[in-house]
């Protein structure tokens, strides 16, 4: 640092005025962000329709089959297609080794961890990703929990601008609002889904069960904006954070050399000084 200082005189004063002219840049970037965006969110409904056992279309089937001992309760939800999103069934007081099978013709990605609460000890639920992992199949199948539940979720899109809001890039608000339909639109036909629960031996006491589906439509959109004064104040963090950390260290070890150079400086003196008092009291005697 004081090779530095002394090639450039002027070093202090050139990272003073790199520093000023960075905070300018980024002050002009965030007003210029503010100013003319390009940037859109928008905001979808969600509108969620339930069905119960006894709610779902054309009622409940039971089926027993001898040969497998087996009893098949089967019952038929016609949901609504247009920007159907989720699929969520829960069947309950099933018995031990139940089996529950959705069907639907235009298939639905699902996944064990799917609307789960994900322990993010396990590797595989931490990097879960429903595009990576969900099957994608027109049937699913799930084997009964503890207690008597099973749990199944399911989606018709792995598309994150189909559901729960997302944004979009245009040049105007009217731009913004075309491409936010056009990429919430979407009908899942056909919208049948055929619910089995498969019981072991001839059961006569009918499952619980509750389906869910819902479907989500464009709500509004607006641009993003973002506060300047606070954005300013980030900026100007950043940019002395970042200068503080190269020249902290710098002017310290520059500091202790100078102070370290001024103690050997005063020893030196304090020796000289000595030797000319005793030089002088020789010249005396």
């Amino acid at each position: 640092m004081k090779k530095a200082l002394a090639q450039n005189p002027n070093l202090l004063r050139t990272l003073i005025g790199l520093s000023l002219t960075l905070i300018f840049m980024l002050s002009y970037a965030v007003y210029g962000a503010t100013v003319s965006p390009s940037a859109y969110i928008y905001q979808t409904n969600a509108s969620v329709n339930e069905y119960n056992a006894s709610q779902a279309d054309e009622g409940v089937d039971r089926m027993y089959d001898e040969d497998s001992n087996t009893t098949t309760w089967a019952w038929q939800v016609i949901a609504d297609g247009d920007n159907l999103t989720w699929v969520n069934i829960t069947a309950t007081e099933v018995s031990s080794g139940a089996v529950l099978r959705v069907t639907n013709i235009a298939k639905l990605y699902s996944h064990p961890l799917l609307g789960t609460t994900y322990d993010l000890t396990n590797p595989l639920e931490e990097e879960f990703s429903c595009a990576d992992l969900c099957d994608h199949l027109s049937t699913h199948e799930r084997d009964a929990e503890d207690g008597g539940t099973i749990v199944f979720h399911a989606l018709t899109s792995v598309d994150p601008a189909r559901r729960s809001n997302g944004s979009v890039f245009a040049q105007s608000l009217a731009e913004a609002e075309e491409k936010s339909r056009a990429a919430i639109e979407y009908v899942h036909s056909p919208s049948i889904i055929r619910i089995e629960i498969v019981e072991q031996g001839n059961r006569t006491t009918q499952p619980g069960l509750t389906a869910e589906t819902v479907n989500e439509a464009f709500a509004s959109v607006e641009v993003f904006s973002v506060d300047a004064a606070t954005e300013f104040l980030w900026a100007l963090a950043a940019v002395i954070g970042c200068f503080a950390m190269v020249l902290i260290p710098s002017f310290t070890v520059y500091f202790a050399a100078r102070a370290k150079e001024k103690r050997d400086e005063a020893k030196l003196q304090q020796a000289n000084e000595e030797l000319h008092e005793g030089l002088e009291q020789n010249e005396e005697r």
